[in-house]
């Protein structure tokens, strides 16, 4: 491994300053993933790491350091089980020492040591609710983690909760202030809408709703796209809002 070895408040300092720099959570696990892929090199040569976030019981997020671990993480969501699907689904640790010799997941053990891979380490990443996560380091010859590096590879999963739920919290807060955003703009083409038909018609505010939603419903179509096309029909100027995403 890297012959500095951060401290774990360096490993926790680094990881939250990729979540502040990172403008999503996909992008900050990619961050992540390179961040392990560093930290947990040996000899000087980068690790080949991965990064599962598991939401609604399918792989949310898929990060990786390099082509070998991309290759490695995906063919194991293709056939719906692995080492590191293992982990993260179920928080607990596995270690693949030798994959010609392993008999837990043979499809899998067999393709990747024709690719190379030779061991697997995956450790859970401990998350509250129901997300999961797993940090996947995969080696290039049997036997190739040492207890040290387990211990490391542990170490920098447990440093990692933190700043994974954190970006997940900012993920969540960023999509309910999109939303908000949408809404605000097409309830603005409405309110729109509402206007031009009551001018029209020369009906009241409710009645001029009905008319909008009664053609949303018969030509099942959104509310607002109807309201859009009515804002069109009298101008072909886009309309314009003071709300920004």
């Amino acid at each position: 491994m890297n012959e500095h070895q951060p401290t774990s408040m360096e490993v926790s300092e680094a990881l939250i300053e990729l979540v502040m720099d990172s403008p999503g959570v996909q992008e900050f696990l990619n961050n992540a993933a390179a961040l392990a892929a560093s930290e947990l090199s040996v000899s000087g040569e980068p690790a080949h790491c991965a990064v599962t976030l598991i939401r609604d019981s399918v792989p949310h997020a898929i990060a990786h350091s390099s082509e070998t671990a991309r290759w490695a993480d995906e063919l194991q969501y293709d056939l719906g089980d692995g080492p590191c699907l293992t982990a993260a689904r179920d928080g607990a640790e596995v270690e693949v020492s030798n994959l010609a010799a392993d008999v837990r997941w043979p499809v899998y053990a067999s393709d990747v040591s024709r690719h190379g891979i030779h061991s697997i380490l995956a450790v859970p990443i401990p998350l509250p609710g129901d997300s999961k996560c797993g940090i996947n380091i995969y080696g290039m010859e049997p036997h190739r983690f040492s207890e040290a590096e387990y211990d490391a590879v542990r170490e920098f999963a447990r440093q990692a909760a933190a700043a994974v739920q954190l970006a997940i919290r900012i993920g969540e807060m960023q999509t309910r202030a999109e939303d908000l955003v949408a809404a605000m703009r097409s309830r603005t083409v409405i309110d729109i809408a509402i206007g031009i038909v009551m001018g029209q018609s020369r009906c009241s505010q409710e009645e001029a709703f009905r008319i909008l939603r009664a053609a949303s419903s018969h030509r099942n179509r959104k509310l607002r796209d109807v309201a859009a096309e009515v804002v069109r029909s009298v101008s072909e100027e886009p309309v314009v809002t003071h709300f920004r995403g």
